[in-house]
């Protein structure tokens, strides 16, 4: 780590190895933030986006990655955690659907907020976005604002005034315009995955909530899709 890094603010970033993950963690280095990247295996059936996450990170030359395990199958109650089926080819409506991982951002964000005080970090950063998405609630406005509350309300650094900041630079963007950024940052997406139920060689369904999001951005963004899809 060169001087001038060690001299910059430090930012903890949730790294999951997606796309918007990895334009978040790219968006924190562009801001001049050191970055401390943390993912976390939770059981999901998608798990080779740990090995995407890792790479990321080091692509971006992360100050420290930490990979936690954290396995909520014992929780269950989603598709991504237990033996319930991926829904495929869905139409995009108002219902949370079953992929819908009980409290995961609140969890994960409290991990991050944890090693964020150990750190002295005052900056955590999480892709979550609120227009191209699937209707998750942790991925609202208010639920970050709520959280940003707490986490001020709950800590050391928060109560000696040392104000933690939750930054969410893609909630309000498309998944296009998602694109683009990342594009503009130097961030290769063939290193990413989204796909919720990918086959044993990594390569995407194409038709679960993600694929579709995944797809439907980098046609309207008018960059080809470096995704591997299973052939159909």
């Amino acid at each position: 780590m060169n001087a001038e890094t060690h001299q910059a603010a430090r930012a903890v970033v949730l790294l999951s190895g997606g796309l918007d993950s990895a334009t978040a963690l790219a968006l924190a280095c562009r801001q001049g933030f050191a970055c401390y990247a943390l993912s976390v295996w939770y059981g999901q059936r998608h798990a080779g986006e740990i090995d995407c996450a890792a790479e990321i990170a080091a692509a971006f030359g992360a100050c420290d990655h930490k990979i936690l395990d954290l396995d909520l199958r014992w929780i269950g109650g989603s598709a991504l955690t237990a033996p319930i089926a991926v829904p495929m080819d869905r139409e995009q409506d108002d219902t949370i659907p079953v992929t819908y991982v009980p409290a995961r951002n609140t969890i994960l964000l409290s991990l991050a907020l944890g090693w964020a005080e150990v750190i002295g970090a005052r900056d955590i950063f999480i892709g979550v976005n609120a227009v191209d998405y699937s209707g998750y609630p942790d991925c609202r406005p208010e639920f970050i604002a709520a959280f940003e509350r707490t986490a001020n309300l709950a800590t050391r650094m928060g109560v000696e005034g040392k104000a933690i900041t939750i930054h969410t630079p893609l909630i309000s963007l498309s998944k296009a315009e998602i694109i683009k950024k990342g594009i503009d940052l130097g961030i290769d997406y063939a290193m990413t995955t989204s796909c919720y139920d990918p086959a044993d060689d990594g390569t995407a369904c194409g038709h679960c909530d993600a694929c579709i999001l995944r797809r439907k951005g980098f046609s309207e963004a008018g960059i080809p899709d470096p995704t591997r899809y299973r052939q159909e």
